[in-house]
């Protein structure tokens, strides 16, 4: 197999600044995570190469500087750190396409929910470095939320490695695999609780007479800027929350209206379902 580009080094420890990383799979968070691993300066675009089935989502990346194919069998033989970035029930096709020619070599890495770290174990070659990573959409922008889990032959020079080239993404943390399906409920399926959530702020804004248009506006900037300052203060939700609660003021009303209306046990019943529907798509693949 030719891994030109990587280091003189021994493949278990690979110059991540020659490092040559592939893709299968050119979805969102292929292009976020992609964005991301260019945005270090440690990786040139041309290092990088994907595939997919059509041309539909290619163009982007090839903007980029990224190599691209229709072949998931060339992105293995081009790649040394292989990023599966398909739909979870495409992951045992692929990983049977691809897996004769996966060796010792590779780092595999999966974005697949509800797919474990046993299951990608299992249809990869004994010994193969596997890790689960969970972004989530604002990776696309340079300001996601990433969980990573390594498996049983993945340890903490692949973990250093992912560190390195995800850091540009956002916030990257590591963790047990238990942690996974939770991570997809909390911020993978969290960006569309938000996104819920601007869309009432900003109805209920409508509702007392501002136009929807600077309404949408508002509420965007109101939940990044609250965003940013519950990220950079290092103060809990609660300390804040109590320094915009004046007694008897606006905003200690309006949390009364939300609690009335169950939006707390709303919340964490949302990242509950989530969870629990990662969980069931792990558990029904394992029967597959």
């Amino acid at each position: 197999m030719s891994l030109s580009g990587t280091s003189d080094k021994t493949s278990d420890s690979p110059d991540v600044f020659q490092i040559q990383i592939g893709f299968i799979g050119a979805g969102n968070m292929a292009f976020g995570v992609a964005q991301g691993i260019i945005a270090t300066g440690k990786v040139p675009p041309g290092n990088i190469i994907i595939s997919a089935p059509s041309m539909n989502n290619l163009p982007r990346f090839k903007e980029k500087g990224v190599s691209v194919t229709h072949s998931n069998h060339e992105v293995v033989q081009a790649s040394h750190l292989i990023f599966l970035a398909v739909k979870p029930h495409i992951i045992p096709q692929v990983l049977n396409e691809i897996s004769q020619n996966v060796t010792k070599e590779h780092i595999i890495v999966s974005m697949a929910a509800g797919i474990t770290i046993a299951t990608l174990e299992e249809l990869l070659p004994a010994g193969t470095r596997v890790i689960r990573i969970m972004p989530n959409l604002p990776c696309m922008l340079l300001e996601g939320a990433l969980l990573l889990s390594c498996g049983s032959h993945a340890g903490q020079q692949e973990e250093t490695l992912l560190k390195t080239l995800l850091g540009p993404c956002g916030l990257v943390e590591f963790g047990p695999e238990s942690w996974i399906d939770a991570h997809v409920g909390l911020s993978g399926s969290g960006v569309a609780f938000v996104y819920v959530f601007a869309e009432a702020l900003a109805d209920g804004a409508v509702k007392m007479g501002m136009p929807s248009a600077l309404a949408r506006r508002i509420a965007a900037q109101t939940i990044l800027g609250a965003g940013v300052l519950l990220r950079d203060s290092g103060k809990l939700p609660a300390e804040l929350k109590a320094e915009v609660c004046t007694p008897g003021g606006t905003t200690i009303h309006g949390i009364h209206a939300l609690e009335k209306g169950g939006f707390r046990a709303a919340a964490i019943g949302a990242v509950e379902a989530a969870s629990e529907r990662a969980r069931e798509l792990g558990n029904k693949q394992k029967k597959n």
